[in-house]
């Protein structure tokens, strides 16, 4: 498969690695240019380009950069892109990082928001895990206590298609449902970061209340301010 990735962090760079290693063609692109990928790039077995050709980049494309950054792509990033290529948007709002985003302040939910600025229907996954879990807790279908990776989209066909890919990870998945159902997979809620089985997942999902949403975000963001500020030192 012919993979586009927009955001070479540390999640865009670690689906990069595991997918070339699968036999997947990956192309990944950044905000600062792809001369400044070429060594990454050069690493991983992946090529490095500029947004808007990871965008036509091959069936799957993955946005992975901060919510923040969201307005800042091209407003034509998916022009003239076949409408069966399938977004991934692995994105979350952090107000300490991202600054406030007066839309999801409000209660919108962060990949309706994303998907309401690319202009393009979105899957959401691969948000509520870590990139070193990502890394290295992969194992086979069938294991006992394997991972599982919560899924919600609109189109079932992308949505599939998305679940067949993070199966080939090593993960399982979960489907939470419509795009307007993944505040139950948004920072802070009950499943972020666990790491857990399809079980537990299910159960973490089901725990979410949507009237706690901020208090979610405020006790994520709250965690993560130490990290974002020694970020922006670096």
């Amino acid at each position: 498969m012919k993979i586009g990735i927009i955001g070479a962090g540390s999640i865009g760079a670690t689906l990069a690695r595991k997918w070339v290693k699968l036999g997947h063609q990956v192309v990944l692109a950044n905000s600062r240019g792809p001369d400044s990928l070429r060594t990454l790039a050069a690493e991983i077995g992946a090529t490095a380009v500029t947004a808007a050709e990871a965008a036509r980049g091959g069936e799957v494309v993955v946005v992975t950069i901060p919510q923040g950054a969201v307005p800042k792509l091209p407003k034509d990033l998916f022009a003239g892109v076949p409408s069966d290529v399938v977004v991934i948007d692995t994105g979350n709002y952090y107000p300490s990082r991202d600054g406030s985003i007066p839309a999801l302040e409000q209660g919108q939910v962060e990949s309706a928001w994303v998907s309401q600025h690319l202009g393009r229907p979105v899957i959401k996954a691969f948000n509520n895990i870590y990139f070193s879990s990502l890394a290295a807790k992969s194992t086979p279908k069938g294991t006992p206590g394997r991972i599982a990776l919560p899924v919600a989209g609109d189109a079932p066909e992308a949505k599939a298609k998305v679940q067949r890919i993070i199966d080939e990870l090593g993960f399982d998945t979960v489907d939470t449902g419509t795009l307007d159902d993944s505040w139950r997979q948004q920072p802070g809620s009950p499943c972020y970061t666990n790491d857990l089985d399809a079980t537990q997942l299910k159960a973490a999902l089901a725990k979410a209340e949507r009237s706690r949403v901020p208090e979610y975000r405020k006790a994520a963001d709250d965690a993560a301010r130490a990290f974002f500020e020694a970020q922006k030192k670096s």
